[in-house]
């Protein structure tokens, strides 16, 4: 089953590095980068970054399970990593970061 159909889960485990770089394929466009599953969103305008933020409150609400978040002009910056599992990347992150993946090509038709 792909991350993006898949729902986050209570205490899921870190994953080590080599598993993170195994599995990166299946999420294009994020890095990990110290750490953390990151990826830069770049939007048109205002408008259309406070509506991403928005349609990705509302999943990641659903998934509970929050990122740090950057909000600028026309682009969002997400870094995933799970706090429960002592900071290291796990399944959920990859879950989210799947997820946020979709939206943002659903709301710039990409």
């Amino acid at each position: 089953m792909k991350f993006a159909e898949r729902h986050c889960v209570p205490n899921a485990p870190a994953l080590s590095d080599q598993d993170v770089g195994a599995l990166l394929h299946q999420i294009g466009g994020w890095n990990a980068i110290r750490g953390q599953l990151e990826r830069n969103f770049a939007l048109r305008d205002f408008h259309e970054t406070i509506a991403f933020v928005n349609a990705l409150a509302w999943m990641i609400h659903q998934q509970d399970h929050h990122p740090q978040m950057e909000v600028g002009y026309n682009n969002v910056v997400l870094r995933f990593c799970t706090h429960s599992a002592g900071g290291a990347i796990t399944e959920n992150d990859f879950i989210c970061a799947a997820r946020a993946s979709v939206i943002y090509a659903q709301r710039v038709g990409a």
